[in-house]
C-alpha cells in the first residue's frame, strides 16, 4: 500500500472539520466518560483497531491522562521494522513541533519573574536584531515570535535548518535578516519554525542559559521527566523508536515503507532550531507535561512551573488560522474558528474548547490534545509519517474522551487515504510524461555551472561532471546530486539520498548565459520546510 505523508496537515489543521465518517464507534467508547479505567480501556482498543487499519505502521506511543493522573501510557509495535525489538511507554520519540509549546511555557517563567514582557519588542532582548522589513524589525514582539504572525511565509527560511544543516544556532539567527517577508505584520496566519528559533534565543538571553540548558534544568528535571532530552542529538538510539518513511519509486512519500535512520539525529538534527522542534520524549514523561498544562502550571507538589495568569495567556488567541460557518448536520465538530495561541493551536469543537498541536519531523509525526473543560489530555507519537493514521487517532480519540460516537475516524481516513494515493500517483506519471516530452536546454549543460547564489540561503553549486550536472546545497549535505535536463531550461536535481526532496531549477538566460534561477519542489505532496520556492538564485561566478 503507497500512503500519502500530509505533514501541513499534521503541524497546522485542526481537528474540526476533517471529514464525516460513515459508523459510529462502538458501544463501549459511550461507557467511558466518566470511568478512568473505562477509558484507558476505550482508548487502547481504538489504537488497536487503528494499528490493524494501518498495518504498515511500525509503532506507535500514547499517553492519557485525566484529572491530573496518567490514566494511559502505551507503546504499540516495534522500534524498527523488521526487529522483533517492541516499544514501551519509556521509548523516546521525535515530537518535533510540540516543541513550540515548552519553548513558550519557558518563557512564560521569565514572564513571571519579570524578565520578559510579551508584548516588549524582541530588540529589546536581542539589541541590534532586525529583519528583511526593518519596520516589522523594530516592532515584532514575544507574542508575535510564538504565534505565526510575523508576516513570513509557510516554512520561509526552514533549509536553514531542514534537512539536517551544518549551521550553528548563531549562524542561523546571522541569516534572519535576509529571509523575505511576503504578507503583512500580523495580517495573517503563516506557519513559521524560524520565529521560534528566535523566541529561543530570547529565553537563552533573558535567562542566562543557552535554550537545552534552560529546558533540561528549569522544566524536565522540575517535572521529573526523566527519559526527556531537549535535541535528537542526545536520544539514545537503543531507547528510540527509529524513524520510517516511503522514499519511493517513484516519488517521495510513495513506495514501502522502510527504516530511514539508525537513529532520530541522523535524519533529525536540529540542534540550530531546537527552540521549535527539537525535543525527543516519551509517554510516561510527555504524560507529565499534559498534566502539567491542564494543571496551567500547578506541579503535584503544590509548587508552580508557571503562573496561572501566563497559563492562561499561552492560550489567548492571537490570529486566526482558519474559519468556517460552524457546526452541520454532515460535520457536527466543524469549528467556528480555528486559532494559533502561543505555542498551541486553540479552537471550538463539539461545543468545546480544544487545545492542541501537531508535530511533524522525517520518519515521525505526532499530536497533543488537551480538552480543558474536561481535565483531559493525550499525546500520540508515531515513529512513520502516516498522516492519515495520525488524523485517525487524535480524532477518534478526542470523540471517545467527549463521548461523541457518531464519526467513524478509521473508515473516513482510510478512504480519504486512497483518494490521495490516486492522486499522488497520477501526478508522479504526468511528472515523468513531461520531462519524455521536454524540449532540451537551450545552451551545453557546461553553462550552467557555476556559484549561485540566494541572499538568505547562501550558495548552490552546479559543477560539470563529465556529461552532466551535479548541484549541491553547500549547507544540507543530503541535498547533493545530478541535475539533469527536464524541459528546456528547466532541470530537476536526482538526489541519491532518496529521503529527501527533488527539485526544479529554472534558469533565467540573458545575452546567451544563465544569470538567474528559481526553484521549486518535483512533488506536489512535498513537506513546506524544504521552501525552494523562496530562493532567488543569482549566478555569483562560474
Amino acid at each position: 500500500m503507497t500512503l500519502r505523508l500530509t505533514r501541513r496537515a499534521a503541524l497546522t489543521s485542526s481537528v474540526a472539520g476533517m471529514g464525516v465518517a460513515a459508523l459510529p464507534l462502538s458501544a463501549w467508547a459511550q461507557e467511558a466518560a466518566n470511568d478512568h479505567a473505562g477509558l484507558a480501556e476505550a482508548v487502547d482498543a481504538y489504537v488497536r483497531r487503528c494499528m490493524a487499519a494501518f498495518p504498515d505502521q511500525p509503532a506507535l506511543s500514547v499517553a492519557l491522562v485525566r484529572d491530573g493522573e496518567a490514566i494511559l501510557t502505551r507503546g504499540y509495535g516495534v522500534r524498527k521494522m523488521g526487529e522483533a525489538r517492541r516499544v514501551d511507554d519509556h521509548t523516546l520519540f521525535a515530537i518535533a513541533s510540540n516543541t513550540k509549546n515548552v519553548t513558550a511555557a519557558g518563557l512564560a517563567m521569565m514572564v513571571d519573574e519579570g524578565k520578559v514582557k510579551w508584548d516588549e519588542p524582541v530588540r529589546t532582548y536581542l539589541p541590534g536584531f532586525t529583519l528583511s522589513d526593518p519596520v516589522i524589525g523594530e516592532r515584532i514582539t514575544v507574542r508575535d515570535t510564538l504565534s505565526h504572525r510575523a508576516g513570513f511565509g509557510l516554512g520561509a527560511g526552514d533549509l536553514l535548518f531542514w534537512p539536517n544543516s551544518d549551521r550553528t544556532r548563531e549562524q542561523v539567527m546571522a541569516q534572519v535578516p535576509f529571509v523575505s517577508i511576503e504578507d503583512g505584520f500580523r495580517a495573517g496566519y503563516h506557519y513559521c519554525n524560524l520565529m521560534f528559533v528566535v523566541a529561543g534565543q530570547v529565553l537563552a538571553a533573558a535567562s542566562g542559559q543557552r535554550w537545552e540548558d534552560f529546558v533540561q534544568t528549569r522544566i524536565l528535571d522540575r517535572v521529573g521527566m526523566g527519559d526527556t532530552v531537549p535535541m535528537a542529538t542526545l536520544a539514545d538510539p537503543q531507547k528510540s523508536a527509529l524513524p520510517h518513511a516511503r522514499t519511493g519509486p517513484p516519488l517521495r512519500y510513495q513506495g514501502e515503507m522502510r527504516p530511514i535512520a539508525d537513529s532520530i539525529a541522523a535524519i533529525w538534527n536540529w540542534d540550530s532550531a531546537a527552540a521549535a522542534g527539537g525535543i525527543c520524549t516519551s509517554a510516561v514523561d510527555w504524560s507529565k507535561w499534559i498534566a502539567v498544562r491542564l494543571a496551567m502550571g500547578a506541579l503535584p507538589d503544590g509548587s508552580r512551573l508557571f503562573s496561572e495568569e501566563a497559563a492562561k495567556e499561552m492560550w489567548r488567541p492571537n490570529i486566526i488560522i482558519n474559519s468556517s460557518e460552524g457546526p452541520t448536520a454532515a460535520l457536527p465538530g466543524r469549528a467556528i474558528a480555528s486559532t494559533y495561541a502561543m505555542g498551541f493551536q486553540v479552537q471550538d469543537y463539539r461545543g468545546e474548547r480544544l487545545v492542541s498541536h501537531g508535530g511533524g519531523s522525517p520518519g515521525g509525526i505526532s499530536a497533543t490534545m488537551l480538552i480543558p473543560g474536561r481535565n483531559i489530555g493525550f499525546s500520540v507519537f508515531s515513529n512513520a509519517e502516516e498522516s492519515d493514521l495520525l488524523r485517525a487517532l487524535r480524532s477518534g480519540i478526542t470523540d471517545i474522551c467527549m463521548d461523541k460516537t457518531d464519526f467513524d475516524w478509521i473508515a473516513d481516513s482510510l478512504r480519504r487515504n486512497r483518494e490521495d494515493i490516486e492522486k499522488s500517483l497520477a501526478a508522479a506519471v504526468e511528472i515523468d510524461a513531461k520531462q519524455a516530452a521536454g524540449a532540451a536546454p537551450s545552451l551545453p549543460l557546461s553553462a550552467y555551472a557555476g556559484t549561485w547564489r540566494d541572499p538568505w540561503y547562501g550558495d548552490v553549486t552546479i559543477e560539470a561532471r563529465d556529461l552532466q550536472l551535479w548541484l549541491s546545497f553547500t549547507h544540507n549535505p543530503a541535498l547533493q546530486g545530478p541535475l539533469e535536463p527536464y524541459d528546456g531550461d528547466m532541470m530537476r536535481t536526482r538526489f541519491p539520498d532518496t529521503r529527501e526532496e527533488d527539485a526544479f531549477v529554472t534558469f533565467e538566460i540573458e545575452d546567451g548565459r544563465p544569470v538567474r534561477a528559481t526553484v521549486k519542489g518535483v512533488s506536489p505532496d512535498i513537506d513546506f520546510s524544504y521552501d525552494y520556492q523562496d530562493l532567488k538564485l543569482v549566478r555569483v561566478n562560474g
